[in-house]
């Protein structure tokens, strides 16, 4: 019989708050995840949410075949739930550098937890059709089953990914899951058959999963060991990113989300190409604009010009900031240049920050990340280049990574194109960094037409006239014959060019 005193409906109601909740956080770790290792959040996001909803119809059709010891049932899928979503985030990141194919596993293990879930609020109104009344039983059921996915909507951003990790959080939840499947043992043990059992089984998965969360760092590095060749000496999962450096005896790797940033052993032709093309063809750049970079790389060339009076850094994620600024190895790389007074740190996005810029800057360095995603990728459209035209002073110039042209032609060339669709006059330009190969880089500027400096007056050690000079040179297998469009808002042109060219080389 049910603990006197007690309210069984209010206890299956808590239930159904739970279940919401932790199914919510398992389908957005999932789809965060996805995002880190596969890149195109929008895309993971959109599959894995329809994905599950779908799972869930299945869920509630398959409920129908339960006819008997419906709370015993509640129960145990209760338990499942917090069993595989608990170990979700765990088993995708070990099979991501194990499984041939990564998306069945992604998609297989979200359908099963989107099934349990969806047999479960069946079988809850099943159970409390007898216990409250039909005029309140559906509001009430979904009431708290939506104040518990808008619970967990806010808590994972801002609280459990930030603090704890996508794989702490998972086993979190399950934890909670199973913790709730053993209260409902308890205090519902006269109605439960197995009760004896079912208990035993809950607490074998419960130390299962608290073991788990005490070892999650250890499943991680082990997984991230076999994804990367290097030994793993950092990693942290941030609401924006996944950020994991690897060393060797010759360099230091750093991977967002999974792709190779920068490698210390040649990081500096990619920089010095970045950077001093544009800041040499400016006359004595006082206020420099940085729009991503939050290494620090770019701004250590920057400051090598003595006429610099400020640097602007804009940096999305306040992790990697932070880490480039305090980290002795780090620092020693970018030369502490997050640290000097000429240099200011925001963190915030780059399109929302340049709509609410009153400032003008003489030179702009934009280090995105490639647009591997819509989220990137409206940093590269019409829309946004409008936007900085407001940043620049008379006669600045912009410089833009822009992708590796003799990968992704089409690509690298569209963010030409888009630049001209606005105004700016264009040069292109590419150099060979053995980490990546061949590297591509727009500068743009309104009014006037790039000249190559005679010589270049800071210290350097890739980039002179002469390279400059081979730089502007594309063979044929860097052009492209293809009609682009120009890359809007509406349209993501770029994002779909760089989706279909990198996808046939990394499925070479």
């Amino acid at each position: 019989m049910n603990k006197k005193g007690n309210n069984p409906q209010l206890v299956l109601l808590i239930a159904v708050f739970v279940i919401a909740t932790c199914g919510l956080i398992y389908e957005l770790v999932a789809g965060t995840l996805a995002s880190y290792l596969l890149g195109d959040s929008v895309t993971q996001f959109s599959i894995i949410i329809g994905v599950y909803l779908f799972s869930m119809g299945v869920g509630s059709y398959l409920s129908r075949f339960f006819r008997q010891h419906l709370l015993e049932w509640f129960v145990r899928i209760e338990l499942l739930v917090g069993f595989v979503g608990g170990f979700s985030a765990a088993i995708l990141f070990l099979a991501f550098p194990l499984a041939v194919s990564f998306q069945p596993v992604l998609y297989a293990l979200v359908f099963v937890t989107g099934t349990l879930v969806g047999i479960e609020i069946p079988l809850l109104l099943r159970i409390l059709k007898d216990r409250v009344e039909f005029k309140d039983l559906v509001s009430r059921v979904f009431t708290y089953d939506y104040i518990g996915a808008l619970l967990a909507s806010l808590i994972f951003p801002l609280l459990f990914v930030p603090h704890l990790g996508l794989v702490r959080t998972s086993l979190f939840f399950g934890i909670l899951n199973i913790g709730v499947g053993l209260y409902l043992c308890h205090y519902f043990s006269g109605e439960i058959k197995n009760v004896g059992r079912i208990r035993f089984g809950a607490i074998v998965l419960l130390v299962m999963e608290l073991l788990a969360f005490v070892l999650s760092e250890k499943i991680v590095s082990y997984s991230e060991t076999l994804a990367y060749n290097d030994q793993v000496v950092y990693s942290t999962s941030t609401p924006y990113q996944r950020i994991v450096l690897t060393k060797n005896k010759r360099d230091l790797r750093l991977y967002l989300n999974n792709n190779l940033q920068f490698s210390s052993a040649d990081e500096y032709r990619y920089h010095e190409a970045l950077v001093h093309p544009a800041m040499m063809s400016v006359d004595n750049p006082q206020r420099v604009l940085v729009l991503g970079g939050g290494d620090g790389l770019a701004v250590r060339e920057i400051l090598k010009y003595p006429s610099v009076q400020s640097v602007q850094l804009v940096d999305l994620d306040p992790a990697m900031t932070r880490l480039f600024s305090t980290q002795n190895v780090l620092m020693d790389i970018n030369r502490h240049s997050l640290k000097n007074p000429k240099v200011t740190v925001t963190n915030a996005d780059a399109f929302m920050w340049l709509k609410k810029n009153q400032q003008g800057f003489d030179c702009v360095i934009i280090d995105f990340p490639d647009p591997s995603g819509f989220s990137v990728g409206k940093l590269y459209t019409t829309a946004f280049y409008r936007l900085l035209k407001n940043a620049l002073n008379e006669n600045a110039v912009v410089v833009i990574q822009s992708t590796s042209p003799f990968v992704a032609p089409k690509s690298f060339w569209c963010v030409s194109k888009t630049l001209e669709s606005v105004g700016y006059n264009t040069v292109s330009y590419h150099n060979y960094v053995p980490s990546f190969g061949e590297w591509g880089y727009v500068m743009a500027m309104i009014g006037r037409n790039y000249q190559i400096p005679d010589s270049f007056t800071v210290p350097t050690r890739f980039i002179n006239k002469m390279v400059m000079q081979q730089m502007l040179q594309f063979p044929d297998d860097m052009k492209t014959t293809a009609l682009l469009e120009v890359n809007k808002l509406n349209n993501q042109s770029l994002v779909h060019y760089f989706e279909e060219e990198w996808g046939k080389h990394l499925d070479q």
